[in-house]
């Protein structure tokens, strides 16, 4: 029997599509798709028009030669069988293995233009959203439920694919399918044809209430799914698994991921009976349409009202005619949920970048580079300005709080070759001001410049180019040392590497490695201490080369040892660059050309070390308080000898 789009096999390939569910397709079957998305999903297929065209013509000949296949059967009875011609038999007989030879590379043919249409689809849509994302402001990113996000990348593109591959074909197919044959059973037997479409009410009212039970249980089933694999995603990472051996909640964690893969069992039981008793249902309805049709056309055929062939033809034409009839009267649901995907793709691309580039940006001029703040004001952006409430694991409505400034007027400039200290109570906003120098965020109000252009007017490669960053928990990918390194210049050649690494203090620890330069790193460069992690974070900021460098607590969180060996290779980072450190060392703050105090958002001070003693202030008394209680304890003869190399450092800051 023919599997074409008119056949049982299409009767299975509608019980799949019917299956198939969509996050939130309750909600978004209720939206109309307007005019404009009509057209903007026509502007993705146009480069394969020509393809899909051609898709749609193979797809109208295979539904004619479906049909044509019981015609041909009822020659070989009537004329061939019943006549005893051998050579009609003979001849229809081969007619029958062309029609097959035909339609097998029909199929072929279809399957090869779907995939390059659908797989060229796919390939321009996630490239598409992968570069859109890219362009997103950090402030995105601190929103964004990771896993959100990449399932627009694969199951909404993949489901906006099907809408020109699967459902575009199916509608095509079964709609022509279903004309012909419905033409040609009322050509044969308009009575018998009558009685046999009369059941098919009966079928289809049950049918599309079970179709829609089939998704809502779907759209669960993705649910408990998603929440089964978040689980596993975050107790299989690094990060994660420590925590759950150090709280030793092995098996708690076991009896949770099992009481959640319990769901995902229980609801994969009760789909699969909703799905066989949907396909038991429709064959129960075909076959007890095929019974009538074989015992009224029998009487017929008895007392010579119709013929054998004719009566045989018929029954053939009803297995083509229940699936794909079924199929079109739910394939409002299919259309809706494809073309959801791409509604759900078009979200994402629609949200604009909070950080652009404006027209007419020129490159910064590499150099010495003179960074001033004028009178900068900035607040956080709410929710509704940088994210999507579908792209958040919980989306909360934010209070008029949210629009509170986080800095206040803040003014200050470093001169080329200078470096500023940024100290304060956490939360102060500190980081917040390192964060706007290399466009993370936009400013609210005034201006950041560099050598008197200002960073909104400048390109963005060239601006971040020009700026290197240091953070307190340095990410390395999971690839090897070589390759983290070369991120920052791909160019770079061995010598440039090593050059770097010796600069940052680490070349020896390298090259002691089993496979040194070529030494996997782990995720998030787990396999390196916190010390060793940082050094090859300076390392590459060395290889990039930046005009200016930022420093936020690059040495936090590290111990005495690394922490030394670590402000050593910031001496070489820092060397002639203008540079704004964050950083409770004493060291590096005496050091500083200018020291700022940040609290709640303004400057409130701002000087040398000794001028800021001098005063009597806040700083005076963060120094008490902290730093001179870390170098009392520096300056002790037992730290001394623990430090050793520190030693030279320690004896520079008395």
């Amino acid at each position: 029997m023919h599997s074409g789009p008119g056949g049982m096999g299409m009767m299975r390939g509608y019980m799949r599509r019917s299956m198939r569910g969509h996050d939130e397709l309750s909600k978004e079957q209720q939206r109309s798709v307007t005019r404009a998305t009509i057209r903007r999903i026509f502007t993705f297929v146009a480069p394969f028009r020509k393809l899909l065209l051609l898709f749609m013509v193979l797809v109208i000949v295979d539904a004619l030669v479906g049909v044509a296949n019981p015609l041909v059967y009822r020659q070989i009875i009537n004329v061939g069988i019943l006549q005893k011609r051998g050579g009609v038999i003979v001849g229809f007989a081969l007619l029958i293995a062309g029609l097959a030879v035909a339609d097998a590379g029909l199929m072929l043919w279809e399957r090869y233009l779907s995939s390059r249409i659908g797989e060229g689809l796919i390939f321009d849509m996630r490239t598409k959203v992968f570069s859109h994302v890219q362009e997103m402001s950090i402030a995105f990113f601190t929103r964004t439920q990771t896993g959100a996000l990449v399932s627009r990348l694969n199951n909404d593109v993949l489901g906006a694919q099907e809408a020109f591959t699967d459902v575009l074909s199916t509608v095509v197919g079964n709609l022509i399918s279903v004309v012909l044959t419905l033409g040609v059973m009322f050509f044969l037997s308009w009575q018998l044809t009558l009685i046999a479409i009369v059941l098919l009410p009966v079928f289809l009212f049950p049918a599309r209430w079970l179709g829609r039970q089939l998704q809502a249980i779907t759209r669960e089933s993705y649910s408990l799914n998603a929440a089964m694999n978040t689980t596993m995603v975050e107790r299989f990472n690094v990060a994660g698994a420590l925590l759950v051996k150090l709280f030793g909640r092995s098996r708690d964690e076991d009896q949770s991921f099992a009481d959640r893969a319990g769901r995902v069992r229980d609801i994969g039981v009760k789909q699969a009976m909703y799905a066989r008793v949907f396909f038991v249902s429709l064959m129960l309805t075909a076959s007890l349409a095929t019974a009538i049709v074989y015992g009224w056309g029998g009487l017929l055929t008895l007392h010579g009202a119709l013929s054998v062939g004719t009566l045989v033809a018929l029954t053939a034409y009803l297995n083509r005619l229940y699936g794909p009839l079924t199929a079109l009267s739910n394939i409002n649901v299919d259309i809706m949920t494809s073309l959801v995907s791409f509604e759900r793709v078009f979200e994402v691309l629609d949200l604009p970048p909070m950080v652009g580039e404006r027209e007419g940006a020129t490159p910064l001029p590499r150099g010495p580079a003179e960074l001033a703040f004028h009178h900068v004001d900035f607040r956080y952006p709410m929710a509704q300005e940088v994210s999507l409430a579908s792209l958040e694991s919980i989306a909360v409505a934010e209070h008029a709080g949210s629009e509170n400034a986080v800095l206040s007027d803040i003014d200050f400039t470093v001169r080329p070759g200078e470096m500023v200290a940024l100290v304060g109570p956490s939360g102060a906003g500190k980081t917040t001001i390192s964060q706007l120098i290399p466009r993370l965020y936009d400013v609210v109000a005034g201006a950041i410049t560099i050598n008197g252009t200002d960073v909104r007017d400048v390109t963005l490669p060239s601006l971040r180019s020009a700026i290197g960053v240091v953070t307190q928990d340095a990410h390395l990918f999971h690839d090897t040392i070589r390759n983290n390194l070369l991120y920052a210049q791909p160019n770079a050649t061995d010598a440039d590497l090593r050059e770097a690494l010796r600069g940052a203090q680490i070349l020896t620890l390298v090259d002691s490695l089993a496979d040194g330069l070529d030494t996997v790193v782990g995720d998030r460069g787990y396999r390196l201490s916190g010390g060793e992690k940082q050094r090859i974070a300076i390392a590459r900021l060395l290889l990039k080369a930046p005009d200016i460098v930022v420093l936020d607590e690059a040495t936090a969180h590290l111990d005495s040892e690394s922490e030394v060996a670590v402000q050593e290779a910031l001496r070489t980072a820092l060397a002639g660059r203008t540079s704004v450190v964050i950083a409770h060392r004493l060291s590096t703050i005496r050091e500083a050309d200018q020291i700022l105090v940040i609290e709640q958002g303004r400057i409130v001070e701002h000087g040398t070390h000794d001028d800021l003693l001098a005063t009597g202030g806040t700083y005076a008394e963060l120094y008490r308080t902290q730093y001179l209680r870390t170098q009392e304890v520096e300056e002790s003869p037992a730290s001394l000898m623990k430090l050793k190399d520190g030693s030279a450092i320690l004896e520079e800051n008395a």
